[in-house]
């Protein structure tokens, strides 16, 4: 007998044996579109979103005023994803071996994604980060993120979302777990990744939310089938105290937007000495760098690099102009990138040098405004 996924248990291909069955691709975007999912395409074969076309690859693109969602194209991954019956008939019609992803903002899904990964163990404050793991407590044998999320649970007198057999819960072909959740209502839960800085609920457990998408069950990769697990196939509301944990560890943002931190008194005195109190790109360039310097309120899903390259070609068309000095440019970007990204550089580096190598390809004009496509 089918199930709520529209195909029956038989019908999962063996990871050992991974194709995309081009009836099961296209059911199975419709199945998570009819329940208000909104979905984009996976590349044939893989779990990641097919490549932007050539218009999007330009250095500088971004999403943002892009007009390739609204035209019907993929591009810009999860934030091309669409409830439209129409566009998924177009997307998976012509392109059966494609795979399916969830935007699971939009979709109200909270995604627990429990990986098992050969890691070396992390220092415990790493761990389970927030919550201190004495030296006394032996860690032999914990060795995944299936341990971490059950050591969290055990610590709250909870079940483990991994053994949770009251929501939607898929196997993956690494063999990890991905639990499904809805949102409370109203809710913006942030993505993470990882136990590193910024936000996290524990080494090797990653959060799907606002910010990310999820492989749909019955999904098919190279590496194998995203399987669904027992017999349930709908998300559970997410469980009080994981709401609570997500809360503590920074998945939630505040309800109301920072005010952006002030650009440094010697940045602004160098920009201002350019020109800035002259001409509008100077001013620009003040409020850019705040920008840049503001993202550290937000640890991810900030527009950071998007902001720093801003600023850098911005920059660049003042060096190109004789308004800024080289040298003084890249201190600038480089003080309020590692106030936004401290321990960073490599990251944040290759981003200023390749904005204003983009930059001084068109100077400023006196009196006038940089353009900044």
């Amino acid at each position: 007998m089918a199930d709520e996924l529209g195909f029956s248990r038989s019908d999962l291909p063996e990871p050992a044996h991974a194709r995309q069955s081009p009836s099961r691709s296209l059911a199975t975007a419709r199945w998570c579109a009819g329940r208000g999912w909104p979905v984009h395409p996976l590349a044939r074969g893989r779990k990641t979103p097919p490549g932007n076309c050539a218009a999007c690859r330009e250095h500088g693109h971004t999403y943002r005023g892009c007009r390739c969602p609204a035209a019907g194209r993929w591009c810009h991954g999860f934030r091309a994803a669409t409830l439209d019956f129409a566009r998924i008939e177009q997307w998976w019609g012509a392109n059966p071996g494609f795979g399916v992803g969830i935007s699971c903002g939009p979709a109200g899904l909270v995604v627990v994604d429990v990986d098992a990964h050969a890691r070396r163990l992390p220092d415990r404050d790493r761990l389970l980060p927030g919550i201190e793991i004495s030296e006394a407590v032996d860690l032999t044998g914990l060795a995944n993120g299936f341990h971490t999320i059950g050591v969290l649970a055990a610590l709250r007198g909870v079940t483990s979302p991994a053994e949770d057999e009251t929501t939607l819960r898929v196997r993956t072909p690494s063999g990890g777990l991905h639990v499904w959740y809805r949102a409370h209502r109203g809710h913006r839960w942030q993505s993470s990744a990882g136990s590193g800085g910024g936000r996290a609920l524990a080494w090797q457990v990653d959060i799907r939310a606002h910010g990310g998408y999820i492989v749909a069950p019955g999904t098919v990769t190279e590496a194998g089938a995203y399987e669904p697990v027992g017999r349930v196939r709908e998300p559970a509301p997410l469980p009080d105290w994981l709401a609570r944990e997500l809360q503590r560890t920074g998945h939630l943002p505040p309800a109301h937007v920072p005010a952006p931190r002030p650009v440094p008194p010697r940045a602004r005195q160098a920009v201002l000495a350019a020109g800035g109190g002259r001409f509008a790109a100077g001013r620009a360039l003040t409020v850019l760098l705040a920008d840049v310097a503001a993202c550290a309120a937000v640890p991810e899903g900030a527009g950071f690099t998007e902001k720093l390259n801003r600023a850098a070609y911005t920059a660049g068309g003042l060096v190109a102009a004789g308004l800024l000095d080289e040298e003084e440019a890249q201190r600038l970007l480089t003080e309020a990138a590692a106030r936004a990204r401290p321990g960073q550089r490599r990251r944040y580096g290759a981003v200023i040098r390749g904005g204003l190598s983009a930059g001084r390809t068109r100077p400023l004009s006196l009196g006038g405004t940089h353009d900044l496509r």
